[in-house]
């Protein structure tokens, strides 16, 4: 049974860093794209960033990459997300995904419907 759990998020002031953190459990991972997405308050789930396991191959949107970087640790099963230059529309919850493919594209690496498994969410506020 697959379980991503999440760390690391909090508050912080507008122009500040975090680091995020999953770990996930369950499975060997190979075959598996993980991703970061965010649901702000009355919005729906945004993409954020993904990550091969195998290969560490990424992918982010133009709009997210000054912003956001993914990485991942095999030996300890965990993938992070380094958030920089927040700012108070940063303020969501931020959710650690995984999805069973080897098809690594944009699309499928950032189709929130391909990810069957998610986290429990952290969440993450960014003060004026």
């Amino acid at each position: 049974q697959v379980q991503l759990i999440e760390s690391g998020g909090g508050s912080v002031q507008a122009g500040g860093s975090l680091r995020l953190s999953c770990t996930a459990s369950g499975d060997d991972f190979y075959e598996y794209a993980m991703g970061w997405f965010r649901q702000a308050a009355g919005k729906e789930r945004e993409f954020i960033a993904a990550i091969t396991w195998h290969g560490g191959v990424t992918f982010s949107p133009d709009s997210k990459k000054k912003q956001f970087s993914i990485s991942r640790d095999t030996a300890k099963s965990t993938v992070s997300l380094q958030m920089s230059v927040l700012t108070p529309e940063d303020t969501a919850v931020y959710y650690c995904a995984a999805q069973q493919s080897n098809i690594y594209t944009s699309y499928v690496l950032s189709d929130v419907a391909r990810y069957g498994y998610w986290g429990q969410g952290t969440q993450v506020t960014v003060a004026a």
